[in-house]
């Protein structure tokens, strides 16, 4: 299906002002979004206009509720300057997905994809060329009713927001194995990318950052044993020569880069484990030599290298980062996926086209 969404344009775009070899993460936005609201079981208002503030009552269910859910993407240019997306259709899914858990509507999969193809499209003169650099994608639904009481919103605004951005982590991390708070217990909210559990993470995320770690190793919230996630990346450890990764039982994010990567692992021949992690076999093989790797992976970070994790008040350090080849290749194989530098077998790469069907 093919949906009329008008479009209104920036009387002047500010591309020209944008220092593209200084890009911060997630401060500059592009000229125009993406917006639609819904209303009596549909949606509708379906438009690209110019990125602006939004007006909300005081009383927006959203702010004093928290029905709000999200997701990350990013788009890039391959070598010959087509601007393409990897794997759009699997994020409109899990939109989907924790749209169920929060009691909100659906988003049409054309409409998302519509959407998204046209927005990129307008604004494909904002994705970054620099290697690392990607124009960041970020649709975000929340709750619209103007009410207090704790319920179900009837009406929702839908948002697809861009901007450039430059490599989330520029360095190797170090993690926090924290033994204290939980970020998601099962039958919890934790496998929905929705804003509560990022807002919960702040705190103990902070206190991490305070004494010198990047960020929090989440732990099970029964035993504090079985690992988790990071706080912004899915986890994998390298263990004599196998990849092993916790499994998505309910109480992490099904990320979309932990699900190419072990695709990718499995096609090139590597051993992986998806199954229950206990921070205790971390560190045995961390002693014995046979821990070899440690990476993060997720839409933003793309592979980030861990430097460290520390556990009871030990600090597990890693082998040089460039030994860490399982992790390299990863990248080098995801990143040149995506610029077309490496062979799209697997058929993820969408080439941004522009639909016609507008008013």
């Amino acid at each position: 299906m093919s949906y009329k969404i008008e479009t209104i344009k920036v009387n002047k775009s500010r591309l020209s002002e944008i220092d593209f070899d200084n890009i911060p993460f997630g401060k500059l936005f592009s000229d125009h979004m993406f917006s639609a609201d819904y209303i009596d079981g549909e949606w509708t208002n379906l438009q690209i206009i110019p990125f602006a503030p939004l007006e909300l009552s005081p009383v927006n269910l959203a702010l004093h509720y928290g029905q709000s859910i999200f997701e990350g993407m990013k788009a890039s240019k391959m070598t010959d300057g087509t601007p393409a997306l990897l794997r759009p259709e699997l994020h409109v899914q899990r939109l989907n997905a924790s749209a169920d858990r929060m009691c909100m509507p659906h988003v049409p999969e054309d409409l998302f994809l519509q959407a998204l193809h046209e927005l990129v499209g307008m604004e494909s003169g904002w994705i970054p060329q620099k290697e690392g650099s990607a124009l960041y994608i970020r649709p975000v639904m929340f709750a619209m009713d103007a009410k207090l009481g704790v319920a179900v919103s009837e009406t929702y605004k839908f948002l697809i927001i861009t901007g450039p951005v430059g490599p989330y982590y520029p360095k190797p991390v170090k993690l926090l194995a924290d033994t204290q708070y939980i970020r998601a217990a099962h039958g919890g909210v934790g496998e929905a990318k929705t804003a509560g559990n990022y807002a919960a993470s702040l705190y103990p995320a902070r206190k991490a950052m305070e004494k010198g770690y990047d960020q929090i190793l989440w732990l099970d919230a029964k035993e504090f044993k079985y690992v988790q996630e990071v706080g912004t990346m899915n986890i994998f450890f390298v263990i004599d020569g196998k990849v092993v990764t916790p499994e998505t039982n309910g109480t992490i994010l099904k990320g979309i880069t932990r699900k190419m990567i072990l695709h990718i692992l499995k096609d090139q021949g590597i051993e992986v484990e998806e199954r229950l992690v206990d921070i205790h076999e971390i560190v045995a093989a961390h002693k014995d030599g046979r821990l070899t790797e440690i990476f993060g992976a997720g839409t933003a970070a793309v592979i980030s290298n861990v430097e460290l994790i520390s556990y009871d008040g030990v600090d597990m350090k890693m082998p040089p980062i460039e030994t860490h080849k399982i992790a390299h290749m990863l990248k080098n194989t995801i990143n040149g996926i995506r610029s077309g530098e490496v062979a799209d077998k697997f058929g993820w790469v969408v080439p941004v086209k522009r639909e016609t069907a507008k008013v």
